[in-house]
C-alpha cells in the first residue's frame, strides 16, 4: 500500500494516509513480486490440514494489515523526508506480503479476519505514538516489531502442515524480508526500546494472534 511521499503538503499527507487505510482494508492487494513457491513441490492437503493452515495464514494476513498501519502511521508522523521514504519503501514491500497471504487464504478456502479494521486502527495508533516520540524511537519500534514478527513466523513454520509447501514458501520469504527491515531500521539509527515496552508489545501481539486465529 502507498504511504506518504516526499514534498507533500500536510493536507496531501493526510489524504494519502486515509487512502492507504482504505486500500489496505477494502481493496484487493496487488503484489509487485511473484508469490514465492517451492519448485517441483505440489501442495496436497486434507480438509483438516487446510483449515489449520488457513487459521495460521489468517494470523499472518492480520500481521500484514498491521504492518501497513504501522508504516503508514510512522510515515505520517515523521518530519524527516528521508525517513518518510524509508517507511514508504518498507510499506511497499509489506504490500507483497499482504497480497501473498490473502491469495493463500483464498486458495485454502479461508476468510481474512473479521476484525481487520480494529487491528488496523490499533496498529495505526501504536505507530503514530511511536512516531510522535521521535524518529529514533520510531525506528526502534520497527526493529522490535520486525524481530517479534520474525520469531512468530519461525514458529509458524513448525506449525504449518509439513506438506503445505505453498504456505511454507510464503512464510519463509516473509521471514527473510522482516529480518532485512529490522536491520535497515537498525542501520538508520534505531534506539533500543526499554524491556517493559518490548514486553507490552509482545502481550499486545499475543492478544491479536490468539483472536485472529479464530475470528
Amino acid at each position: 500500500m502507498s504511504t506518504p511521499t516526499t514534498h507533500q503538503t500536510p493536507v496531501d499527507t493526510l489524504i494519502t494516509t486515509i487512502d492507504a487505510a482504505l486500500r489496505t482494508l477494502f481493496v484487493p492487494p496487488r503484489a509487485s513480486q511473484p508469490c514465492p513457491t517451492l519448485p517441483g513441490e505440489v501442495t496436497e492437503l486434507s480438509a483438516a490440514e487446510m483449515a489449520r493452515a488457513g487459521a495460521l495464514m489468517r494470523v499472518n494476513h492480520v500481521g500484514e494489515v498491521c504492518a501497513q498501519a504501522l508504516y503508514t502511521a510512522q510515515a505520517f508522523a515523521t518530519q524527516n523526508e528521508s525517513l518518510r521514504e524509508h517507511f514508504s519503501k518498507a510499506s511497499a514491500e509489506e504490500t507483497d506480503h499482504l497480497a501473498w497471504t490473502r491469495q493463500r487464504l483464498d486458495e485454502l478456502g479461508q476468510r481474512p479476519s473479521l476484525l481487520n479494521p480494529l487491528w488496523y486502527a490499533g496498529a495505526f495508533g501504536m505507530g503514530l505514538l511511536a512516531g510522535r516520540l521521535g524518529d529514533r524511537v520510531s525506528l526502534g519500534f520497527v526493529v522490535e516489531t520486525e524481530n517479534q514478527v520474525e520469531a512468530h513466523l519461525e514458529n509458524h513454520l513448525t506449525l504449518l502442515p509439513e506438506k503445505d509447501h505453498a504456505s511454507r514458501a510464503i512464510v519463509a520469504q516473509m521471514m527473510a524480508d522482516e529480518a532485512r527491515h529490522a536491520q535497515d531500521a537498525q542501520n538508520a539509527g534505531a534506539l533500543e526500546l526499554p524491556t517493559p515496552v518490548k514486553s507490552l508489545m509482545r502481550a499486545a501481539a499475543k492478544v491479536m494472534t490468539t483472536v485472529a486465529h479464530r475470528i
